[in-house]
């Protein structure tokens, strides 16, 4: 197996020496003999993950349904628990958060909730006043498929043609938006968008901020998919006033396969009635009263439809204190983008001359946590790293994904999948070459 060279090996060491998030990489259990690079798919196992899991497992043999008063901390306020910790990661207070659900079933609530096609409720001002109803849905045409999904089933539902009530923003190179093309969907028939905050392929990181003040400007409602930059990319949700916003929790906060997810809703949104109502939604002191008519709790809180999936919330903690320990995801990123940074410049240098393109922006405010390298046998390229032993990640049509995450992968991982990929790339050139030449003499 190839090694890499002496120069980009010794500045690893160095980097990887100064590190102050190092020591949280034993906190870990990667793969053994792997370069781990698919924490934008799914996370791996922390030691306090698992040992939440065992915990909650421990008090339901021992408590049975006493678990929900008598456990530490009580199941019936896990989720609330859970929620407050994860609102500093997105920039939001508590009651705006609840963890819940998953991805697309809490984009279904959302939409269910602030989707109004009729136009009244929710227009801003009176500059809709006498206009046609606002009833189309922007969205772009790069994003994740299940959102596309929920969004032409909400619409049918709706009653609505998704052909021509659901608008989708084209991208000029087929990875990337341009800010121009999202601000020229903001049309007066659009009421509501959905839009990523990082796109899961490319890497790109949206500016979310300036793009929700042109949203409102023009009279829409904006959410945000937070999945591919949540543990990965600070947000300031209220501060940049986005309507709502949700992701998982199994990419970059590691909290395993299928782990519960988390929406948020502006507070100036707090009070509408559940699109989707279900018990869990119920105000805490009459959710037992078991009556007829839906009481919402005042918070986001309102927006939980069942009961909590206690042993898909458990591992969360673990994550979260991990978190927390590390300072918080502002120190998350700052290493992400010198992970990055150098995982590109490697890329630039030893890749040379092999037919690779790095496909995401390279500037560190339009990055998410990912490197993308484009190459026309990506497909090939990513079954020799697995069997080279290392862990990347294949989107279409001609992308290599690699994520190098701030609390288990090191610089020194960086230097070894560049050398591993350079080595596969020019054996399979040479052989290539070998081949040709033999069939010619």
């Amino acid at each position: 197996m190839s090694s890499p060279s002496p120069e980009p090996s010794r500045r690893a060491a160095a980097l990887d020496q100064a590190d102050p998030l190092a020591r949280f990489r034993a906190e870990f259990f990667l793969p053994s003999g792997q370069i781990y690079l698919d924490g934008n798919s799914l996370g791996p196992l922390s030691r306090r993950a698992e040992a939440h899991v065992q915990r909650v497992l421990g008090e339901w043999r021992a408590l049975g349904i006493n678990g929900w008063t008598d456990a530490v901390p009580p199941w019936i306020t896990l989720s609330e628990t859970v929620a407050a910790q994860v609102a500093p990661l997105i920039g939001a207070t508590p009651d705006e958060v609840a963890v819940t659900g998953s991805t697309t079933t809490n984009l279904h609530q959302l939409l269910a909730t602030l989707f109004d096609p009729c136009g009244s409720v929710l227009a801003r001002d009176s500059r809709d006043q006498g206009r046609s109803p606002r009833n189309v849905i922007v969205a772009d045409e790069l994003n994740f498929s299940s959102d596309l999904h929920a969004l032409h089933s909400h619409l049918r539902q709706r009653g609505l043609d998704p052909a021509r009530h659901l608008r989708l923003i084209k991208s000029r190179d087929g990875r990337t938006l341009h800010p121009a093309d999202i601000r020229a969907a903001f049309t007066p028939d659009v009421q509501l968008a959905v839009l990523p905050a990082v796109q899961f392929v490319s890497g790109q990181l949206l500016d979310l901020a300036a793009i929700t003040r042109e949203a409102h400007a023009a009279g829409v409602l904006i959410g945000w998919d937070c999945s591919h930059s949540i543990g990965a990319v600070p947000h300031t949700l209220d501060h940049a006033a986005a309507d709502f916003a949700f992701w998982c929790h199994y990419k970059y906060l590691n909290a395993g396969p299928g782990a519960v997810g988390g929406l948020y809703l502006n507070r100036r949104h707090l009070g509408r009635a559940p699109g989707l109502a279900g018990w869990w939604g119920v105000r805490p002191d009459r959710r037992f009263a078991l009556v007829a008519q839906h009481e919402p709790a005042p918070d986001a809180s309102a927006l939980h439809i069942g009961t909590p999936h206690l042993l898909s919330v458990a591992p969360l903690l673990g994550s979260l204190e991990i978190i927390a320990e590390a300072g918080g995801v502002a120190a998350l990123r700052a290493k992400s983008l010198a992970l990055t940074s150098f995982l590109m410049e490697l890329a630039d240098r030893e890749l040379a001359g092999l037919g690779f393109t790095v496909a995401n922006p390279r500037a560190d405010a339009e990055r998410g946590g990912h490197v993308a390298l484009a190459h026309p046998e990506a497909w090939r390229i990513c079954q020799a790293l697995k069997a080279a032993g290392v862990v990347p990640d294949f989107r279409r049509p001609d992308i290599i994904r690699l994520a190098p995450a701030p609390l288990y992968n090191s610089f020194a991982d960086c230097a070894d999948a560049i050398a591993r990929l350079q080595t596969i790339v020019r054996t399979a050139a040479h052989e290539k070459f070998s081949t040709q030449r033999a069939l010619v003499t």
